[in-house]
């Protein structure tokens, strides 16, 4: 009641230029030019902290340790697998038919056995004497080349280094022959949309 009271007598008075009037500088202060009220402070006691037992806190505790543990231990045992790759892995319908596909072991006679050891020691002996033929001949070549040389030396020293001298024309060799499929006169390639559909695995 108080505070309205002196509200009301100080509405009819006239406040000077120079005056200022603070009543209660908590509710508000009066200056020449206009009333304000203070900001408004709002505030609560601090909350105590509850007091908890330190055997629940421990059991938390050990929880979320053994939570951790166990996704270290599902990482490490993921970490080996390797990522599947789609065009390796046999479809599952093949894997159903299975044993319509698989075809039984062939027996073979000793007539046959025998036949077929004869003709792996007669395609051994002709694989060797072909190499030993290409070895031979490699020799033969290298041997010539190597008294043909001597006898240019012989012969004249300036033409035995022109003859060692490495071709240089040589070194950028390219060739271009037939290709397994001949080219198409006059083909437009079209102008095809390439759509990736590889899975995408998360590392």
């Amino acid at each position: 009641m108080l505070g309205v009271t002196l509200l009301k007598q100080f509405s009819r008075l006239a406040v000077s230029s120079s005056s200022a009037i603070s009543i209660n500088r908590n509710v508000f202060t009066a200056t020449t030019f206009q009333f304000r009220i203070t900001d408004q402070l709002c505030a609560e006691p601090m909350k105590k902290k509850k007091k908890m037992d330190p055997a629940i806190i421990k059991a938390r505790e050990e929880r979320r340790r053994k939570k951790i543990e166990k996704q270290i231990r599902r990482l490490e045992k993921n970490a080996r697998q390797l990522k599947p790759i789609d065009e390796v892995e046999v479809p599952l319908y093949l894997v159903d038919q299975m044993g319509k596909r698989k075809r039984p072991p062939v027996q073979l006679t000793a007539e046959e056995v025998e036949s077929r050891s004869l003709l792996q020691k007669q395609w051994s002996c002709y694989k060797r004497e072909e190499y030993m033929a290409n070895v031979a001949q490699i020799d033969r070549i290298m041997a010539a080349q190597r008294r043909a040389l001597d006898m240019l030396y012989e012969e004249s020293e300036e033409l035995y280094n022109e003859a060692v001298m490495p071709d240089l024309q040589l070194i950028p060799y390219s060739v271009s022959g037939p290709v397994a499929t001949p080219p198409i006169k006059n083909y437009d390639t079209p102008d095809g949309e390439y759509v990736d559909v590889s899975k995408k695995w998360d590392n």
